[in-house]
């Protein structure tokens, strides 16, 4: 039988960011994604969609079913998102770095979930989704209700803790003089304190500028963050879209200074260099999949404001031939150029040499997908993870021929900034409203 959803819009009076952000302490699973239109909050799960090393599994209801997979498991992903019985169905999810290359994976490569209930913050109304109308009126009671939101009170971490970053970067450095890649982006790991992740979320957010910003809790891992740029965005219509940054410097608050350091931006060799090695995979990523004569350059080497940093940005856009889908967006342009490097094979073996851990979610994507073919992902950078007991940052800098290790290493402090400052410890309390009913 077609499941189908029961809606209902109310007015929105209270601020959206904390109304999102106290919703998802009332369940879990929960995925909060900002994109450019609004804040979505999907809350339960009627259906969740895993993919592993070798199998994919559909969980639906009290049923699951699991198909091994070979080459490839984004069309096996695709299919079973379409047997969803469910009418209007938009997924929320996550996909790890790994992903891209599943034959050396460990550990969940993609999970996506269908929610029971979902919440849309915009232009002053909430429009609700529910799975049963008593969910719908329990959804609708917790968006209206009065709950102030508290003065959370951040600590900030130091991110300079000596490591063998400096080290990896000279190596890297070594590696693509010698030729075997022209760019890779490598990462280091910055272990903190337990936070209070929705009070590190709200205070982050007031002081970021992302293009998407996350809170999640789904598949064992949580996750607040404060995406710079979008991996992959397809409209209904098959427009497709990816947004390249590269090119790096501090973003202080002073406006004279940021002035300087901007133009210095614009002018730097390596600057330069980096971003438009990164625009030009980006535009044969998209020319091997677009309809031919369709892949444009829209915005060139732009300076966008990202937290405590200033970016150079381009986009790149081109039109989806018929036979071609969002997965298949997904797959070409997944991971993101900028958080892996060119060409991405040997990146991909560079970074094994040199990153001692699996970087899980860490610049893979936030995503969501619907069912008209809509699909938009965050890269996940400028983000703080929880699993197992462990509380963590990380953040990279891409390394080109000319990289200064020094440099690349401030480059990294510059971007940790953007949520060290902002680290809520778990002491801070603040209300949670009664739980909702919802569905297994």
């Amino acid at each position: 039988m077609i499941k189908v959803y029961f809606e209902r819009v109310v007015p929105l009076t209270a601020d959206p960011l904390w109304t999102a952000a106290r919703l998802t302490q009332s369940g879990s699973p929960y995925v909060l994604y900002e994109d450019s239109s609004a804040i979505s909050v999907a809350l339960g799960a009627i259906a969740e969609v895993i993919v592993d090393p070798d199998t994919v599994q559909l969980r639906y209801r009290e049923s699951e079913t699991s198909t091994f997979w070979y080459d490839d498991p984004l069309p096996v992903v695709a299919s079973m998102l379409d047997e969803i019985p469910m009418t209007g169905w938009r997924a929320y999810g996550w996909a790890a770095f790994e992903l891209a290359q599943p034959q050396v994976g460990t550990g969940t490569l993609l999970h996506l979930v269908v929610p029971s209930q979902e919440v849309r913050l915009c232009a002053g109304v909430a429009v609700l989704r529910a799975t049963t109308p008593a969910e719908l009126d329990s959804l609708a009671a917790l968006v209206s209700a009065d709950v102030p939101e508290p003065s959370f009170a951040a600590v900030p971490v130091d991110v300079r803790q000596p490591d063998t970053y400096s080290d990896s970067v000279a190596a890297a450095v070594s590696e693509i003089q010698r030729g075997l890649l022209q760019k890779v982006i490598l990462c280091r790991t910055v272990t903190v304190p337990d936070i209070d992740l929705v009070g590190t979320y709200v205070t982050g957010r007031r002081a970021n500028t992302p293009a998407r910003s996350y809170l999640l809790n789904l598949g064992g891992i949580e996750v607040a963050g404060f995406s710079p740029e979008t991996v992959v965005g397809v409209n209904p219509d098959g427009r497709v879209h990816t947004q390249p940054l590269a090119g790096t410097r501090a973003l202080t608050g002073d406006p004279e200074v940021d002035h300087t350091l901007r133009a210095d931006l614009l002018t730097d060799p390596k600057e330069i260099f980096e971003h438009a090695i990164s625009v030009r995979l980006a535009v044969d990523e998209l020319t091997s999949l677009c309809t031919p004569g369709s892949v444009v350059v829209e915005e060139f080497m732009d300076v966008l404001e990202r937290g405590t940093v200033q970016h150079l940005a381009s986009r790149v856009a081109g039109t989806l031939p018929a036979d071609r889908g969002p997965w298949d967006a997904f797959r070409a342009l997944f991971p993101a150029i900028t958080a892996s490097g060119i060409p991405k094979a040997a990146a991909f073996e560079s970074i094994r040499r040199h990153e001692p851990h699996r970087r899980g979610l860490y610049s893979g994507a936030v995503m969501t997908i619907d069912h008209t073919g809509s699909l938009d992902t965050a890269l996940v950078l400028r983000s703080v993870f929880r699993r197992d007991g462990e509380t963590w940052l990380c953040a990279g800098a891409g390394i080109v021929s000319q990289s200064d290790p020094a440099r690349e290493f401030e480059e990294t402090c510059e971007k940790l900034a953007s949520v060290a400052r902002f680290l809520v410890p778990t002491a801070t309390a603040h209300p949670v409203p009664p739980q909702s009913s919802q569905s297994p």
